[in-house]
């Protein structure tokens, strides 16, 4: 009987040894009592989640790129008239020398539209005709583009300007568009600088206040030696008519540069109305 106890207290020694060592090394009197012991490995707090951008549960997509919008279209050019001609408008030139002056009561008609009578008379022309020489200085003595813009611009149809323009097509692109802007007539210089017409309207591909460019397919006319002409330079059309820029063309050209004294530079000559 005396082993049995031997080993009974040999067995105790060795449980007690173990239990030792698996005692956590914490000193128990140093914590509140009924308190947890605080984890070693901490949670993340409110802030760090919200910088974790893995823990939001659903993010908005980012809205994908509109599509860029396609500029409007421009309208197609067309047809487009314009004519301030009305019945008694026209007015003849009473003498060979006379065809500024009558193209001053012709343009007084065209602009006139309130009744207030029209300039037909003869004794009026010559008096026109007397102010457009005293405002013009060249050798020939007679009216120039000059006088003739100056007494427009005086007798209270202005203001006008005389301009040369090199080329063709932008002459009658510049006639038509002053006409389309201010309401009344172009002067013509035609025959090189020889005579007087005026350009009482117009027609073309495209509207001059929609269009920068346009392309100017009729032009309307009055020449104050109808129904004479010129056996150098082509009959008068008729009071009205609608020439072709070919038909124009022919008597409308470049005004030659020793016909009278001017700072401008060589070109087709126009006595042009400018907006006010």
């Amino acid at each position: 009987m005396t082993g049995a106890p031997a080993r009974l207290l040999t067995w105790l020694a060795v449980m007690a040894t173990f239990l030792t060592a698996c005692t956590p090394a914490i000193d128990l009197t140093e914590t509140d009592a009924g308190q947890p012991v605080a984890s070693v490995s901490a949670a993340p707090t409110a802030g760090e989640l919200a910088e974790d951008p893995s823990t939001n549960a659903t993010q908005t997509p980012a809205p994908p790129p509109s599509a860029p919008v396609p500029p409007p279209r421009s309208a197609a050019p067309e047809a487009f008239a314009l004519n301030l001609y009305q019945e008694g408008d026209f007015v003849p030139q009473y003498t060979f020398d006379w065809c500024v002056a009558a193209s001053i009561q012709m343009a007084h008609n065209l602009i006139d539209d309130t009744g207030g009578g029209t300039w037909a008379a003869s004794a009026q022309q010559g008096e026109l005709w007397e102010m457009a020489r005293a405002r013009s200085s060249n050798s020939f003595n007679g009216a120039n583009p000059l006088g003739w813009a100056q007494v427009l611009t005086e007798a209270g149809m202005g203001p006008y300007s005389v301009v040369s323009i090199a080329n063709y097509e932008d002459a009658l692109q510049t006639a038509a568009r002053a006409i389309a802007e201010t309401g009344r007539p172009v002067g013509l210089v035609m025959w090189s600088g020889r005579h007087a017409w005026v350009m009482s309207g117009f027609e073309s591909m495209g509207d001059p206040a929609q269009f920068r460019e346009f392309q100017v397919t009729g032009i309307r006319v009055l020449d104050p030696l109808y129904p004479y002409g010129s056996g150098q330079w082509g009959p008068s059309p008729e009071p009205n008519s609608l020439l072709t820029p070919e038909q124009l063309a022919a008597q409308f050209v470049v005004r030659e540069p020793r016909r009278w004294s001017t700072d401008l530079p060589t070109g087709y000559l126009l006595v042009l109305p400018v907006a006010a």
